[in-house]
């Protein structure tokens, strides 16, 4: 009796296997598609081309200084095209940035051939980019220690009213005594802008940089005190069963069971805490603080300066995005369980 016929796999069916075919093939470094790698430089290209037309038309110091603000653009994007497809970390920034940044140089450019080149926003109300920048450059010291005591301000205000808001929330939503009382008090407190205590606190407070802290606390305070006392009443009774079982105490369901489960509440309470305590802040700064970002606007304006107040606008952008950005990167990192789960 002869042995059954050895059955075998046809060449076309293995050498169209897609683990075959990867294995054969030599890996090559991943590439951005040519128009995202070139979307930076093409733009800072036309840019230049746009002011050098309406150029002559602004003072030689702005021309000069925005004309090497757009090639350090130019020169900056060549580089990190080539290297981008040895660099995966690299080639992700760009693959999600140079749109954006592109963009945003072809806006200025929108910007400068509707005041410096059409003249169709008055001056000196809205200056030319190229304006803006020698602004900035100029008065890079007076900014800088204005952006400086603005961080001294916001952190000290800010961390206070945390500290306060978290202490209360957890007060009002785990202590029925506390809720009783302390509910009334955020009804009527709480919506009151914080900007509306001005006033008060001027002639309350012994100097305007206390008066300024205490106003942006309480500015914080209330959303980080409701989100915290939401989250702390929400606990599911599933978690505190358990540890109750297991013999838990009062503290550890508080601090171990009840905290943890509300820290989602918590965080969003931070979040808008962190957007009204900007408000606050510039607002605080141009009526009583000497000096800061919202100081430095107010005296600017004073001085029809307004390429200088523009200067301000572009420093308290990424001054408090930078901000808002850190708290992103430390939620992510106190609620790393929560991705792939949840997006917000």
């Amino acid at each position: 009796m002869s042995p059954p016929p050895e059955v075998t796999e046809p060449a076309s069916a293995s050498a169209s296997s897609p683990r075959t075919a990867l294995a054969a093939s030599p890996k090559s470094p991943s590439r951005l598609p040519l128009r995202i790698a070139l979307a930076i430089p093409a733009a800072a290209a036309l840019a230049f081309v746009l002011h050098m037309i309406v150029a002559k038309q602004e003072p030689a110091p702005e021309t000069a200084l925005y004309s090497q603000f757009l090639g350090v653009i130019f020169a900056l994007s060549l580089p990190l095209g080539a290297i981008q497809p040895f660099w995966a970390g690299l080639r992700g920034w760009m693959r999600e940035m140079c749109p954006i940044i592109a963009a945003g140089v072809l806006a200025l450019s929108v910007w400068e051939i509707l005041t410096a080149g059409l003249h169709l926003l008055p001056m000196p109300y809205f200056p030319s980019p190229a304006g803006v920048l020698l602004s900035l450059v100029n008065d890079r010291s007076v900014i800088f220690d204005s952006t400086w005591h603005s961080l001294v301000l916001l952190s000290e205000g800010y961390l206070l009213g945390v500290f306060f808001g978290v202490v209360t929330g957890i007060c009002i939503g785990w202590f029925p005594t506390a809720r009783y009382w302390g509910m009334p008090v955020l009804k009527v407190v709480g919506p009151i802008p914080a900007t509306a205590w001005i006033p008060l606190a001027m002639v309350v407070s012994p100097s305007a940089m206390l008066s300024a802290v205490v106003l942006i606390a309480l500015a914080v305070w209330f959303p980080v005190t409701m989100l915290t006392a939401s989250g702390i009443s929400n606990t599911r009774a599933s978690y505190l069963d358990v540890a109750r079982t297991l013999g838990a105490s009062r503290s550890y369901l508080i601090f171990r069971v009840a905290i943890p489960a509300a820290m989602p509440n918590i965080f969003i309470g931070l979040f808008m805490g962190l957007g009204t305590s900007f408000l606050t802040l510039v607002v605080a700064e141009t009526v009583g603080v000497k000096s800061g970002l919202g100081w430095y606007v107010g005296w600017a304006q004073g001085w029809a300066e307004y390429g200088k107040v523009y200067a301000a606008l572009v420093i308290m952008a990424a001054f408090f995005s930078t901000i808002m950005t850190l708290l992103f990167k430390v939620r992510d990192r106190v609620l790393v369980w929560q991705k792939g789960t949840i997006k917000w």
